[in-house]
């Protein structure tokens, strides 16, 4: 990919940044549905501490594991190529903020979908099943489990997510892309917080579901709110 092919020099390829937007937009709503099909359930409330957590995927099927992974398989891939759109609208302002962007989307490729998601859903399946079979040491197992295959991917991942959303908001707070400075607002991690507001409702299977699926949440609340506001930005066209 050359520099000239995402507009450094030249003017933007709109279509091809609304293009890459609807794509993320599609693979946040595949991701959705997986985090909502592992967070539909409750806690018990006789246990708490880690135990309590993962309390409530005592009984998920085996089929809702597996669809959940699966489905964030695909979709995780398929939001963090489409982060590129946000690359492409940087580039032309700032090559420094552009490349720190790309640090993180290449982060989140590596480690975000095999190297949290999966590997979250297998610690679930395996807490699942060692419950059955051993409920005396299923937690501490499981913990160990997660420590070993979850954690470490998880760390380099939020490192490099950190990466990103500075990169993403200082872009936009400076003025280093076509959009106006308050549409920093249209970062993933805004999206987040407010979806995360509804853990102050009283817990239900579709609450819990809901703020399970927070990152794809977090996705969509930046994909949806940029292409809202693309026609305005291609029609403004410069820095604000």
């Amino acid at each position: 990919m050359s520099y000239n092919d995402i507009g450094i020099g030249g003017a933007l390829d709109w279509p091809r940044i609304r293009k890459l937007m609807c794509i993320g937009i599609f693979g946040a709503c595949l991701t959705l549905v997986g985090d909502m099909l592992l967070g539909w359930g409750v806690h018990d409330p006789s246990v708490s501490g880690m135990e309590g957590f993962l309390s409530a995927y005592r009984d998920l099927s085996d089929r809702r594991i597996f669809f959940s992974a699966f489905l964030g398989f695909w979709g995780i891939p398929l939001e963090a190529l489409s982060y590129f759109a946000l690359y492409r609208l940087i580039a032309p302002y700032s090559g420094r903020h552009a490349h720190l962007y790309r640090a993180g989307i290449l982060g989140t490729l590596a480690f975000a979908g095999c190297g949290v998601h999966v590997p979250c859903l297998a610690c679930v399946f395996f807490y699942k099943h060692m419950a059955l079979v051993s409920p005396e040491t299923a937690l501490a197992l499981s913990v160990r489990f997660g420590a070993y295959f979850l954690l470490p991917a998880m760390i380099l991942f939020f490192l490099f997510w950190v990466v990103q959303h500075v990169a993403h908001i200082s872009a936009f707070t400076r003025g280093f892309t076509p959009y106006p400075k308050w549409c920093w607002v249209f970062c993933p991690a805004v999206g987040m917080a407010l979806i995360m507001l509804l853990k102050l409702l009283p817990e239900t299977a579709l609450r819990n579901a809901m703020t399970a699926a927070w990152i794809s949440w977090g996705n969509l609340w930046m994909y949806m709110g940029l292409l809202l506001f693309s026609q305005k930005a291609e029609r403004q066209g410069t820095r604000q």
